[in-house]
């Protein structure tokens, strides 16, 4: 039996136990077009053969010397595909957001030495395009789409001869588990992009750990919907359960095709993050509240009873009676939208509701949550299939092969193969961050009954939203207060849907401004509750706008009346602002922002 050592090993490992055909599959031309196993083996080994006559190369396979190689795309078989041929190289592959601000793009870039790069569109094409002139080390940009004037990735495709393969995978053998396999950098807590150095053996332990816990069937007649970004660690991790399963994975067209996707390729399972799930909630609820008379009251009896649903205690024959009703008249049109035939949903990146873990459920939608850093390659603990192994409201029990230790203050430390090799190029970081082998994750946490992980605190100020991505919001607020109009801001939105801010207006400069355009200035409250005020800090905020990637943008904001200060309680006596404190004293106002 073939024993995987290195990710690109599921290729071999797959055409040993289950070749099929249809590894993958995209729609292309508005029909699903399945690429089988043994297509994928030939065209990473053309890819990659067409990369090495390009001279891109491990050499010697040591960090400093491994080639970059930069890509940008939405998910598509081609995105695995250069994945795969980087890595059989011996090279690191250097995952972007597509969202990616330009000045991060031109930050990761010069920072990693970035050699080629692969796009999938004409507009990140032209983003990369507009960096490239500050980034001597790119050589070429390939492109997945056909661009006019711009390198198709398939003029790389060289047909390999018999020599040729013996030679690449000569070389392949070489390649080790402890060996780079790719950078991914997330924001650190002063915006600055940190790039997180992930091994083979990092990242595949955490795959086999992962299936072995919760666990992973090889089920190579199970279909997985493929929509969260690829350059995203959890994404990419769980592909490679789904290779080594077996299942074969289909490439959503985009978040908004998700629906009719659904509906036409009838997957068995997808993974999601919590604000996507909001997403699908929120438009059923709209439907249900479009309905008349007794179907109106029978949907909301429904997700009443949902809201309910306990899958670790039996609460009598009337319940279960109820539910099975409910199932029958009501959530099984909910899994018809789904495709009717999923098994279960993972979801993570952020903490999703309860209620809709409990009403999904119960749905017979079965959504499992689970928690994990980009450091740890990601997983660190999951609910699991099976009886007593699943606790709505935590992120379940810490899967095999991982030592969990919490610190006196419940800070969340883990030990184990998927721990990062460290961070690109920042020692010292790296040393703050896993000390004698210890990730220490900035995350606070309880066990409960000695087993299910509950989140309960960030220990950084860096937060999550509930699609997941990262957000620093000192450099966000650093950048606000440029600005003489603004003398003090906090930004909100841990766990909500978007960015919001709290701002204390420079009155000094808000007074004359208002003087000027003959406004009321015989208070602050006067002056904030001018609608000409509140437009002139939404052009003033969306300005800076411009300046963050998408999901750091401010969509929302309230003015405050009165300066924050020190005897007040909002400020340190060193004058750094208290933002618990803040978030707490203020909380009518956020929650008018999210109402």
């Amino acid at each position: 039996m073939y024993k995987p050592e290195r990710l690109f090993d599921c290729i071999a490992y797959q055409l040993e136990k289950f070749p099929k055909p249809d590894m993958m599959a995209a729609k292309e031309k508005g029909n699903w077009r399945q690429y089988s196993t043994k297509e994928i083996a030939e065209t990473v080994n053309a890819l990659a053969s067409g990369l090495s006559a390009l001279g891109v190369s491990g050499n010697d396979l040591t960090v400093e010397h491994q080639d970059k190689i930069a890509i940008i795309s939405n998910n598509r078989p081609q995105w695995l595909i250069t994945d795969l041929a980087v890595q059989k190289l011996g090279a690191v592959l250097v995952p972007v957001y597509p969202t990616t601000s330009n000045n991060e793009i031109e930050f990761i870039f010069r920072d990693a030495a970035v050699k080629y790069v692969f796009v999938s569109s004409v507009e990140l094409y032209e983003k990369v395009q507009e960096v490239r002139p500050h980034i001597p080390s790119i050589q070429n940009i390939f492109s997945f789409d056909r661009i006019q004037g711009v390198e198709h990735w398939s003029s790389l495709l060289r047909e390999v001869p018999d020599e040729k393969k013996r030679e690449l995978e000569s070389f392949s053998d070489t390649i080790r588990p402890e060996h780079l396999a790719t950078i991914i950098y997330t924001s650190g807590t002063t915006g600055t992009p940190k790039g997180v150095m992930l091994t083979h053996r990092n990242i595949l332990s955490n795959v086999m750990l992962s299936k072995e816990s919760f666990p992973f069937e090889d089920r190579p007649d199970f279909k997985a919907l493929s929509f969260l970004p690829l350059n995203h660690i959890f994404e990419k991790m769980v592909s490679y359960i789904y290779l080594f399963s077996g299942n074969s994975i289909y490439y959503a067209e985009n978040l908004e095709s998700i629906g009719a996707n659904l509906l036409e390729v009838k997957p068995d399972l997808f993974c999601t993050v919590p604000r996507l799930l909001e997403k699908v909630y929120e438009k059923i609820m709209s439907r249900g509240g479009e309905l008349k008379g007794i179907k109106r009251r029978l949907f909301f009896w429904a997700v009443e009873l949902g809201k309910k649903y306990d899958n670790n205690h039996n609460q009598g024959w009337w319940y279960s009676t109820q539910l099975a009703l409910a199932n029958k008249l009501i959530f099984n049109k909910w899994r018809k939208a789904l495709g009717n035939n999923i098994k279960y949903i993972i979801t993570g990146g952020a903490a999703c509701q309860e209620r809709l873990l409990r009403i999904f459920t119960s749905a017979g939608i079965p959504v499992y949550e689970g928690y994990g850093p980009t450091e740890n390659s990601p997983v660190i603990s999951v609910n699991r299939r099976g009886p007593g192994q699943c606790r709505f409201g935590t992120v379940g029990p810490v899967i095999n092969g991982i030592e969990l230790r919490l610190e006196a203050d419940g800070e969340i430390c883990v030990k184990g193969p998927s721990v990062m090799k460290g961070y690109y190029k920042q020692p010292e970081m790296t040393a703050e961050t896993v000390i004698d082998g210890w990730l220490h994750t900035g995350d606070i946490g309880v066990l409960e009954d000695g087993k299910f992980l509950r989140i309960t605190d960030r220990k950084k100020e860096l937060f999550k939203t509930s699609g997941g991505k990262y957000v620093a919001p000192a450099a966000i607020e650093n950048k606000l207060k440029e600005s003489r109009f603004i003398e003090q801001v906090i930004v909100a939105g841990s766990e909500m849907k978007f960015v919001s801010a709290l701002i204390v207006p420079a009155y000094a400069q808000l007074t004359e401004w208002c003087r000027q355009h003959g406004y009321d200035t015989g208070s602050n409250q006067a002056m904030i509750g001018n609608p000409q005020v509140i437009k002139f800090y939404n052009e003033l905020v969306n300005g800076f706008n411009q300046q963050f990637n998408h999901v750091e943008q401010i969509k929302k904001f309230e003015l405050l009346p009165t300066e924050w200060s020190i005897e007040t309680g909002e400020l340190t006596p060193k004058m750094s602002i208290k933002r618990k404190f803040i978030l707490e004293k203020y909380r009518s106002y956020i929650d008018r922002i999210y109402t």
